[in-house]
């Protein structure tokens, strides 16, 4: 798998580099004058499969909410989105086996015509234990209720840095809908992430008391490559893949049965995301659905393994609407300066 995503990340800085610089007019169409509102369904969770501590049995922590609502906004060059989980979403139920979960995600971005810089704020409380039988002899499912955590907590703070090789190709179409593609095309996508996570939780409920507190770093590059098959005048079909490699700085305090230990624990991260996109644009309707695949790995010291596999589908719908006069003019004026006309805007 590592071999693998080397050997591909080093074909696709090799590619990425020969592509043409210089745009086709005809290949992209921008909406500079629209606001685009844009709501999305996501079914993607947030789970965790650990190595025992103490040479006990895996511990499989999932959170109770099957599915997400995020509203976004966008207009030139910015963009923000902000996901939560609703209960009277499919999933997001069944709290008296499972518990209550809680979830926010806030993402600000800038979307330049080469460059795209993202942020994101991630919190979540409140997993269960999806392994109960595990630890729990006579447990029976859907009878008893699973081995809850509900103070959990697992926040990330992370940055993500990417740059668009082919300037024919429109990462914006994709996912902000700020620009359209009309002709077929492609671009290699090569990123770089940085990400803090804070996770801890507390096991009372089973024979072996267990807490857990650690503070992750991850660093990784990649290299993705999207395509864009255009369908007719309106419609398009997007299959990507995206390499990446990295590194995660982990510390950690564990108290198992009473005895706390301290570990500092250098893992090598694998991903490999990929994922496939049917959409459709006009000048003023935008919708699709999208389906993705995602592969987590973190290697770490004496065999410790962590894997995160996440299947997932999103359906979006959004709106484009003429600019408020205000902003447009005030957008008018950052475009003359000089750090607009370096970036291309």
């Amino acid at each position: 798998m590592i071999k693998i995503i080397t050997i591909i990340i080093s074909f696709g800085c090799f590619f990425a580099f020969g592509q043409k610089r210089v745009r086709d007019s005809t290949a992209i169409e921008s909406f500079k004058d629209k606001f685009i509102v844009k709501i999305n369904l996501d079914s993607k969770t947030d789970s965790y499969n650990a190595d025992g501590f103490g040479g006990g049995p895996d511990i499989n922590l999932d959170s109770n909410y099957g599915s997400s609502l995020f509203l976004s906004l966008e207009f030139q060059i910015i963009g923000l989105s902000l996901g939560f989980s609703p209960s009277f979403l499919p999933g997001n139920s069944d709290e008296e086996l499972r518990g209550e979960s809680s979830f926010i995600d806030i993402e600000p971005r800038l979307a330049f015509q080469k460059w795209l810089i993202e942020l994101r704020y991630s919190r979540i409380t409140g997993y269960y234990v999806e392994n109960t039988e595990d630890f729990i002899p006579d447990w029976e499912e859907n009878v008893d209720p699973y081995i809850l955590i509900p103070d959990l907590s697992n926040t990330t703070y992370g940055i993500t840095i990417s740059h668009i090789f082919n300037p024919n190709f429109s990462y914006k179409n994709l996912f902000y809908q700020t620009e359209r593609q009309r002709k077929s095309a492609g671009s290699f996508v090569p990123t770089f992430q940085y990400s803090y996570n804070k996770f801890t939780f507390d096991l009372e409920d089973i024979p072996d008391d267990i807490k857990f507190k650690g503070d992750n770093s991850d660093l990784s590059l990649g290299i993705g490559y999207y395509y864009t098959w255009v369908i007719g005048d309106k419609w398009f079909v997007a299959p990507n893949v995206s390499p990446s490699a990295g590194v995660r700085f982990s510390k950690s305090t564990i108290t198992l049965d009473g005895t706390t230990t301290e570990e500092n624990i250098t893992f090598f991260k694998t991903v490999l995301e990929s994922g496939l996109q049917l959409g459709y644009a006009s000048e003023r309707v935008i919708f699709g659905i999208a389906f993705n695949y995602d592969i987590y790995g973190y290697e770490g010291e004496e065999g410790r393994f962590i894997n995160n596999d996440k299947t997932y589908g999103l359906l979006y719908f959004g709106y484009r609407f003429n600019s408020p006069r205000f902003l447009a003019k005030s957008y008018d004026k950052f475009a003359k300066t000089k750090f607009a006309k370096k970036m291309k805007l």
